[in-house]
């Protein structure tokens, strides 16, 4: 009798252009992120058992990621290049592994992550971007960049974020930790840094939608703090579009030793 592979844990390390998919979370039509990486894995292995995978965070319809990381069991034992290529193999061509790494049992994509990055470019002009309409928001006029960031650095720290929450938010809890906003200007763009221990349903896109009406002169530090404290979402203006807005970076404690790279999107350096 043969003897049974052991069980391994797996985690990958996942770019994909968020416009062709409908966000992250499997659905029952398919059209999910997760729908794709799950068959392609089931594909490469060649098993009959379905291989479910678990992220570091969930994204949204359009928004893209520079780098997501999953996990999952499985018994299959093969070489770190050949789960890249082979799962790559059968995937559509806007997702990609960038990386495999063997982790222990203990080893969760979500909840051993540390913290969270997001980055969001936006392009702040009379006419919208044509080559990176899915890939950039945009905002129809010029607007105040340091006052931006001085309204960036009233949500750093622990806070109550329901104000910057959707009304679909499963998160048990509305407190986060922010803890660093940073607003560059890359030309002809401004681009927004965000880094917590975790992120609320839209809160990126919310909290960049009202940085955008500060920046705006549609609201006052002082309005802006009040929205914060309001815990109300119907306080914040509109959230912001999708296009723009991408998972950066996982933050895990080094013993897990997962590769390192640099993001590969040259618009966001």
């Amino acid at each position: 009798m043969q003897a049974r592979e052991a069980r391994l844990r797996i985690a990958l390390g996942i770019e994909y252009d968020g416009a062709p998919f409908c966000g992250w979370q499997s659905q029952p039509s398919g059209c999910g992120v997760q729908d794709h990486v799950e068959r392609a894995i089931a594909s490469f292995v060649a098993g009959d058992a379905f291989i479910g995978v678990t992220c570091a965070g969930r994204t949204d319809a359009g928004v893209h990621a520079l780098e997501q990381v999953v996990h999952f069991d499985v018994d299959a034992d093969r070489a770190e290049m050949a789960w890249v290529r082979g799962v790559n193999r059968f995937l559509p061509d806007a997702i990609r592994v960038l990386w495999m790494h063997p982790v222990p049992d203990t080893f969760h994509a979500r909840f051993s992550a540390r913290s969270r990055s997001y980055q969001y470019l936006l392009l702040a002009d009379r006419t919208e971007p044509a080559l990176l309409h899915a890939r950039a928001g945009w905002f129809h006029q010029l607007l105040d960049v340091n006052a931006m960031r001085a309204a960036a650095r009233i949500l750093e720290g622990e806070h109550d974020f329901s104000a910057f929450r959707s009304a679909e938010c499963q998160a048990k809890s509305p407190v986060k930790t922010i803890h660093t906003i940073a607003i560059t200007e890359p030309s002809p763009f401004i681009r927004f840094d965000l880094r917590a221990n975790a992120f609320l349903h839209h809160m990126v896109r919310n909290i960049v939608g009202a940085l955008v009406y500060v920046g705006a002169g549609r609201l006052t530090l002082d309005q802006f703090a009040a929205v914060l404290a309001s815990r109300d979402r119907r306080h914040a203006p509109p959230t912001f579009a999708a296009s723009g807005l991408y998972l950066s970076g996982i933050e895990y404690d080094a013993s897990f030793a997962l590769p390192q790279r640099a993001p590969r999107a040259p618009w966001l350096n």
